[in-house]
């Protein structure tokens, strides 16, 4: 079950008895188990009808009593077991899945991993309730993320304030969640619209200076601009690592290089399908990348940033600083 199909259900008061929320992204965990916490009860129900438990601090035996309470002048009582991937022997569990009450809410918070799909325990949970993963997001989804996000509170954002977010903030969703609530509160009421300028005063990204327009400079082979933006980083360390940039630069030239082998490699709509890009207009930059730099040009690029990032980490680099690493991967690149 998706997010929102769960997130729809939950808002609908279509209660499963158990809720199996586990992955490597905490934000939708949070989130669901947030929303159960606040809004299956009311207020006055809670003190007798909401129980929370640690997995370090309990047995599966001692959840299992808990779920089989019945609620106290409530239809429902939640129990909500965090940390639940600490809870070492499970078995009593099986028996309590196969036929839960159903005036029990179950949710169980597994973070920083998964249960194992192959096992059987995963197989009761999704029969008796809801398994749900929460996965990290890659980084070419989270500007779908941030669109959604803003548009859900009436925001509107231009191509590039979202990848400029994107590229500084990186997948942490819940800083990313925290930075975008504060973006929309400094907003006038008059004009609901994140640009460029709205994201350098409230964030602390330059919009001049970052990630975004580095690899813009060195798509558009800027030779002066991309060069500026390697000094600005180069003597200004408080507003970020230049090490940051290899990452985002690498994914480019890497997706770059699949780009050279798409059968229709003219038509951006075919070549952002080709790279499974969420909009032809992310594959534009792709389509200068291709009139700028040849194949083999490319693989090159690639070699290189496999040079720096080893050197980064001091192999065959006794004492070489970071800015002019960047400045010697950047000439390579442009030249």
């Amino acid at each position: 079950m998706t997010y929102d199909a769960l997130m729809r259900d939950l808002e609908a008061r279509k209660f499963a008895p158990v809720y199996y929320l586990m992955g490597d992204e905490a934000y939708y965990i949070d989130k669901i188990s947030d929303w159960i916490a606040e809004n299956v009860l009311q207020p006055e129900e809670r003190d007798f009808n909401q129980t929370i438990l640690f997995g370090s601090d309990v047995t599966a035996a001692q959840v299992v009593d808990a779920a089989k309470r019945y609620p106290m002048m409530s239809e429902y009582q939640v129990v909500m077991v965090k940390e639940a991937q600490n809870i070492r022997n499970t078995d009593a569990f099986e028996a309590y899945f196969q036929k839960p009450l159903s005036s029990t809410i179950l949710v169980f918070c597994h973070k920083n991993g998964s249960l194992d799909r192959r096992k059987r325990m995963t197989g009761i949970i999704e029969k008796a309730g809801v398994l749900f993963e929460s996965k990290k997001l890659r980084d070419r989804d989270l500007p779908a993320f941030i669109e959604n996000y803003l548009r859900a509170k009436g925001v509107e954002i231009d191509h590039k304030s979202t990848q400029i977010i994107a590229d500084s903030i990186g997948a942490d969703l819940s800083r990313m969640s925290s930075e975008l609530d504060k973006l929309i509160i400094s907003l006038p009421e008059t004009d609901k619209r994140v640009t460029p300028q709205v994201v350098e005063d409230q964030i602390g990204v330059s919009k001049d200076f970052n990630s975004f327009e580095l690899r813009d400079a060195i798509i558009n082979k800027n030779v002066y601009k991309a060069n500026q933006i390697i000094d600005y980083y180069d003597k200004n360390p408080k507003a970020g690592s230049i090490y940051a940039f290899l990452p985002l630069l690498f994914s480019y030239f890497q997706n770059l290089m699949i780009a050279f082998y798409c059968p229709n490699r003219n038509d951006p709509n075919e070549v952002a399908k080709y790279l499974d890009l969420k909009s032809s207009w992310v594959a534009q930059q792709y389509m200068t990348g291709m009139r700028n730099f040849t194949g083999k040009k490319t693989m090159q690029i690639i070699r290189k940033f496999r040079e720096m990032d080893a050197k980064s980490k001091g192999l065959d680099n006794p004492n070489t600083p970071p800015g002019e690493l960047m400045k010697e991967l950047v000439f390579f690149i442009l030249h």
